[in-house]
C-alpha cells in the first residue's frame, strides 16, 4: 500500500475508531460500571502510558520551556474541557445526536479562524455556518432519546461545547504541531491533561467495582483506551501529514453514519424525522463551508 493509501486507511480508522465509540462508552456509562469523569481519567491515563511508551522508541525532540504553557493550554482544551464535556453529555444524549453535532467542528473553526487568525470568510461560507448551525439546534431542542434516563437538551449542550473546546484546541496547535513531531507533542500534552484531571476523575475513578466487569466491559474499556484514544490520535497526524485538509475535512462525514448505524444494530438509539433532517442540514452547512471558491480568470 502507498502512503497515499495507508494515509486514507488511516483516516478511516479515524472515523471507524470515533464511530464506534459513541455507543460504546455510552453504554459502559449507562449501566454504571464507570461514571464519565472517572472514565474520562481511565481513558487519558492508559494512553498517556502508551504514547510514552511508544516515545522511548522515538528520537528524543528537546522542547523550548517557553512552549510547556502552550502544551498546557492545549492540554485544557484539547484534553480535558473537551473530554469532559464530551463524556458527560454522551452519558445524557444519544449517538446519533451527539455524532452529528460533532461534525459541526469544521464550521466552529472556520468561526474561530475568523475571530482568532482574522481569516477571511466568504458569503458562501457565511452561509454554511448558518445551516450547520440552525440544524444542530433542531436536533438539541426537538431531538428524543429512546432512553428514559436522558436529557437530550442538556446532553446535547455538553456536546456542543464540546466541539467548541476542541474547535479551539485545533486553533492552539497550529503553530506547535508544525514545529514539534506529532509524539512529542501528543505525549507532552495528554500529560499535562492527565495531571488537570486527576482531581475532577479520581472519587469516580475510585468508585469502579472492578469485580462487576463483564467480558463485554472488559472489552468496552479497553477498546474506548486503545482504540478510540491511543488508536484515533496515532492515526490522525499520519492522515494529517499526507492529505489535504479539505480531503481531511470530507471524511467527518463518515462519522456519524458509522455511529448511527453502529448505534441502531445495538439498539442504543433509534432514527425519526427529526434527526434525519437536521442531520441533512447539518451535513448540507459542512458541505458548504468546504466549497473552495472559484478563483476569478
Amino acid at each position: 500500500m502507498n502512503s497515499r493509501g495507508f494515509a486514507i486507511f488511516a483516516l478511516f480508522m479515524v472515523q471507524l475508531l470515533y464511530g464506534l465509540n459513541y455507543t460504546i462508552a455510552k453504554t459502559v456509562m449507562n449501566e454504571n460500571y464507570i461514571k464519565p469523569f472517572g472514565f474520562v481519567l481511565l481513558r487519558v491515563a492508559g494512553a498517556t502510558l502508551l504514547f510514552w511508551i511508544i516515545s522511548l522508541f522515538l528520537p528524543k525532540q528537546k522542547i523550548d520551556k517557553k512552549d510547556y504553557l502552550k502544551f498546557f493550554v492545549a492540554a485544557l482544551f484539547g484534553v480535558v474541557i473537551n473530554m469532559l464535556l464530551f463524556f458527560k453529555g454522551l452519558e445524557y444524549t444519544t449517538p446519533i445526536h451527539a455524532s452529528s453535532i460533532m461534525i459541526i467542528v469544521p464550521i466552529i473553526i472556520l468561526i474561530l479562524s475568523a475571530i482568532i487568525l482574522k481569516e477571511n470568510v466568504t458569503k458562501l461560507k457565511i452561509l454554511g455556518v448558518a445551516l450547520g448551525l440552525v440544524g444542530a439546534l433542531i436536533l438539541t431542542i426537538y431531538g428524543k432519546s429512546g432512553r428514559p434516563g436522558d436529557n437530550v437538551l442538556l446532553g446535547n449542550l455538553f456536546i456542543f461545547l464540546n466541539a467548541i473546546s476542541y474547535s479551539i484546541y485545533v486553533i492552539l496547535i497550529k503553530k506547535l504541531t508544525a514545529k514539534y513531531h506529532p509524539f512529542t507533542f501528543i505525549k507532552w500534552m495528554f500529560l499535562f491533561g492527565l495531571i488537570i484531571l486527576i482531581p475532577f476523575g479520581y472519587d469516580e475513578l475510585n468508585a469502579i467495582e472492578w469485580e462487576t466487569f463483564t467480558p463485554y466491559t472488559t472489552f468496552s474499556v479497553l477498546f474506548v483506551i486503545i482504540g478510540a484514544t491511543f488508536g484515533t490520535y496515532l492515526f490522525n497526524p499520519i492522515a494529517l501529514n499526507k492529505l489535504k485538509a479539505s480531503t481531511v475535512g470530507m471524511f467527518i462525514y463518515l462519522q456519524p453514519v458509522i455511529a448511527g448505524l453502529f448505534a441502531l444494530i445495538m439498539g442504543a438509539d433509534f432514527i425519526d424525522a427529526i434527526k434525519i433532517g437536521a442531520m441533512i442540514i447539518i451535513f448540507l452547512g459542512v458541505y458548504v463551508v468546504t466549497i473552495k471558491p472559484k478563483k476569478a480568470n
